[in-house]
């Protein structure tokens, strides 16, 4: 996910500029005026679902370890694995012959080398993406063996230039490879390994005939992963995309992603449903969330908003409402360089180096959420560890 201000691809693409200016004035021990109780006893997560072992609060790798290496590589999923990550994220999108592969977009411009393939210079094209124009190359354009000819690369250079360095070293998997990566982890580890796997533009997919849905159940029966016990969470920005995993037999934990207050999941656009994410935020649109998942992933713009100078104001209640729900809460996304922290945990002038992100994660921790979302999966767990010791 990264859709932090409207759903569009248009907006996801700017984040790796994004300027200086969120903040974090935390006003009186920030996230202790709204404070939702923390997890159950030593740690775990509250509620009855299979995911209550897991510690809280939960750690995922987003993207696999993506502030290290190159976005949704294997080599990305297993840094992040081996960094403590307790949950490991996959976004899917469709090639053209309908198989699943881990792009965080369908856009692959930015995240693989494409453009440096003259035999693929004429795949390029323009594009209108759930209400967004885009010009780029697009995975549902190559066939799978067209797309294995290219590789991995760095999304956001200019932020991140120690990643460039392995640039290239990966291909793009298929979310088939990521699941029997995952096998062959979870028996050397004698433990299954956790993925939390988002479909990406279910309606705009379906809508071209390349639905995700149906693909995706397959692929998690066949490897035992559909269950309530399957160590999988499904997330979507759709909510009829989890209904629709639901009806196909998923009891998979669902996770229901929310964009800006302001904004519209891209399937209620499509079917004139007037909500926006502030209706389904309010207990009575909690209740209706919960009447199909598990918990939420809200932007942490929703947890604790910001000031004009982007800098924290006091928490909602949206996390004591969510779990008075029954919605765990898995928000997203906390990344260490100082352009990505609010205002107040960044250090020095330059927007590419690390700031206070353990003080930030100690803010976010103390609103009672049961997970985060983050690039640096290792400063997370630290920051947990700390945090579940006080």
């Amino acid at each position: 996910m990264e859709q932090e201000r409207g759903q569009g691809p248009a907006r996801r693409a700017l984040l790796g500029a994004a300027a200086l200016g969120a903040g974090a004035a935390v006003l009186g021990g920030a996230g202790t005026a709204e404070a939702a109780p923390r997890g159950g006893p030593h740690g775990s997560h509250t509620g009855h679902g299979p995911y209550r072992d897991l510690p809280t609060p939960t750690v995922v790798g987003h993207r696999g370890a993506s502030g290290y290496r190159p976005e949704h590589t294997l080599g990305s999923y297993q840094f992040a694995l081996d960094n403590g990550a307790d949950v490991i994220e996959q976004d899917v999108v469709p090639t053209k012959d309908g198989h699943l592969v881990c792009r965080h977009e369908n856009d692959i411009t930015a995240t693989t080398d494409v453009s440096a393939h003259p035999e693929f210079a004429h795949r390029k094209t323009t594009k209108t993406v759930d209400g967004a124009k885009i010009t780029g190359w697009f995975t549902e354009d190559f066939t799978l063996a067209e797309l294995k000819t290219l590789r991995a690369k760095e999304r956001i250079p200019g932020t991140r230039q120690h990643n460039t360095l392995y640039d290239g070293r990966w291909a793009v998997p298929t979310f088939e490879e990521v699941l029997d990566w995952a096998e062959e982890r979870g028996r050397e580890r004698g433990r299954r390994i956790w993925l939390h796997v988002e479909t990406k533009h279910p309606t705009y997919f379906r809508g071209i005939g390349l639905g995700l849905e149906e693909r995706l159940f397959r692929l998690l029966r066949r490897y035992g992963r559909a269950g309530r016990n399957g160590h999988t969470f499904l997330q979507s920005f759709e909510p009829s995309s989890l209904q629709r995993l639901g009806r196909l037999g998923a009891s998979a934990p669902k996770v229901l992603l929310l964009d800006a207050a302001d904004t519209r999941p891209w399937d209620f656009v499509e079917a004139n449903d007037p909500r926006t994410v502030a209706d389904l935020i309010t207990p009575k649109g909690l209740e209706w969330v919960a009447g199909f998942a598990q918990g939420i992933g809200p932007t942490l713009l929703l947890i604790i908003p910001r000031d004009k100078d982007g800098r924290l104001t006091r928490p909602t209640t949206l996390v004591r409402d969510a779990h008075a729900a029954g919605l765990i809460l898995h928000p997203y996304t906390m990344r260490n360089e100082n352009t990505f922290l609010p205002a107040d945990f960044r250090r020095g002038a330059d927007p590419n180096a690390y700031g206070d992100a353990f003080g930030a994660f100690q803010v976010y921790f103390e609103t009672g959420i049961d997970g985060i979302f983050s690039d640096n999966c290792d400063t997370a767990v630290l920051a947990r560890d700390a945090f579940r010791k006080r």
